[in-house]
């Protein structure tokens, strides 16, 4: 697909989000209009991803054919909604996470594009039929929920409104494919989507067992870096569970259902996470990894760093 004939993708927001969203697209080959309300803000947001971009390619982590000067020509900014919806086949929205501020955007959204553009949002918390409630024409709308950083961690949750149909789905799981995320469909939406739910049911019984004494904040880190993480960066919970067991996932019920229906009633209740209870964990981590700027920020850098080396090995296999 040359610069002359990509199709165009409009990402609203420039932020880190909208950012990532428009470095994956033009690795695909697409035209992306990036626009924000805030006036010189998506121009700022290219200078960012050419230095990004730049930076990648040196270290031969560039994704996709083109090179980064070629993606970069696909790229172009707006201050005005109207210009950059122009031509777009699909949406992506990045707001901020307000119900109000999303479901005021799609509305506008409908009156300014056709009935055929899909219209997608980012959000992590926010389930669809509450997002696109304004919306008229709701068949065409989804939930393309990405994990952070969206260059590196490439899963995305499509999820649909109710009233989304399967050619909608099945258009922005082939996108999704087509510029190198991992597009994963659910069926219907529920509060925290797949990710999130998974996600703090972890953080929730890793919490507990700080807070109850039973290991270090630095310890239940390597449970899970050292030990879990170590098979679920290349195959899942389900997989785990039937590569467990000398004839697979019957054989490992069989043999463990108990002892797991056992420990998952020992759960407890859910902690609080901000109360007088959680200061020895914040004051642990705290210590671990001081909460100033600069620590964060090369933290987030060594992060990313990690992710970028994982990424590229399982491009490998």
């Amino acid at each position: 697909m040359s610069s002359s004939d990509a199709k165009s993708i409009t990402v609203i927001g420039s932020g880190l989000i909208g950012r990532s969203w428009a470095m994956v697209f033009v690795s695909g080959g697409y035209r992306v209009k990036i626009y924000d309300n805030q006036p010189g803000q998506s121009a700022s947001a290219i200078t960012e991803i050419r230095k990004q971009m730049e930076e990648l390619e040196g270290a031969h982590m560039l994704r996709g054919h083109l090179n980064a000067s070629q993606q970069l020509a696909l790229l172009s900014s707006y201050d005005e909604l109207a210009q950059a919806l122009e031509g777009a086949f699909f949406i992506q929205e990045c707001v901020f996470e307000n119900l109000e501020v999303k479901q005021s955007l799609f509305q506008a959204l409908e009156g300014l594009v056709g009935d055929d553009v899909i219209l997608s949002s980012s959000t992590s918390c926010l389930v669809p039929s509450n997002v696109f409630s304004g919306v008229q024409r709701r068949s065409r709308c989804l939930v393309s929920h990405p994990v952070n950083p969206p260059y590196f961690v490439k899963l995305v949750e499509l999820v649909p409104h109710p009233d989304t149909t399967a050619a909608v789905m099945d258009a922005a799981h082939d996108l999704m494919s087509q510029v190198g995320q991992v597009p994963v469909r659910l069926n219907r939406e529920i509060d925290g989507f797949a990710v999130n739910r998974v996600q703090a049911a972890i953080i929730a019984e890793s919490w507990r067992l700080v807070q109850d004494g039973v290991i270090s904040v630095k310890d239940i880190d390597l449970v899970m870096s050292a030990g879990l993480g170590m098979r679920y960066a290349f195959i899942g919970p389900m997989e785990t569970v039937h590569l467990n067991a000398p004839e697979g996932v019957e054989d490992y019920m069989r043999r463990y259902a108990g002892g797991l229906t056992r420990l998952l009633a020992s759960f407890g209740p859910v902690p609080d996470f901000c109360g007088e209870a959680s200061k020895k964990i914040v004051d642990e981590l705290c210590e671990l990894i001081p909460n100033d700027q600069q620590t964060l920020t090369a933290r987030k850098e060594r992060r990313d760093q990690l992710l970028m080396a994982l990424s590229k090995l399982k491009d490998q296999h």
